[in-house]
């Protein structure tokens, strides 16, 4: 059974920083590429970061680019969410997901993949 695991969410002050990881299990992390979403109250999920399995190329959202760094470790199985400088916009519950079949510059597409984490909670205090 395929399980992903997302933590490190909380509460920080603007100009604060988290770190969230995914904890995968039940899959080998190189056979996905990686992203995370985010939703805040009342708004739709926004794709924030993706690393592809060939070549661990990134893409970011451009709210997010020159904060937010993703990485993976597969020998740890998971993926991380280093967040700097954040912003009270960057608010909300944070899902990792991983798609087999290769998502390419369609990262942001939520229906791409395939496997979602329960998601962990990010508020950022003005």
């Amino acid at each position: 059974e395929v399980q992903l695991v997302e933590s490190g969410g909380g509460l920080v002050q603007a100009g604060g920083s988290l770190r969230l990881t995914c904890a995968a299990s039940g899959l080998s992390l190189d056979d996905y590429d990686w992203a995370w979403f985010r939703q805040a109250p009342g708004k739709e999920h926004e794709g924030v970061a993706c690393i592809t399995k060939r070549g661990g190329i990134t893409y970011y959202s451009d709210s997010v680019k020159g904060r937010f760094t993703i990485s993976r470790d597969n020998a740890k199985n998971t993926v991380t969410l280093q967040m700097n400088s954040l912003k009270p916009e960057d608010r909300g519950v944070y899902y990792c997901a991983a798609d087999y079949w290769g998502v390419g510059t369609r990262w942001y597409v939520m229906t791409l993949y395939d496997y979602w984490g329960q998601g962990t909670q990010v508020a950022v205090s003005s």
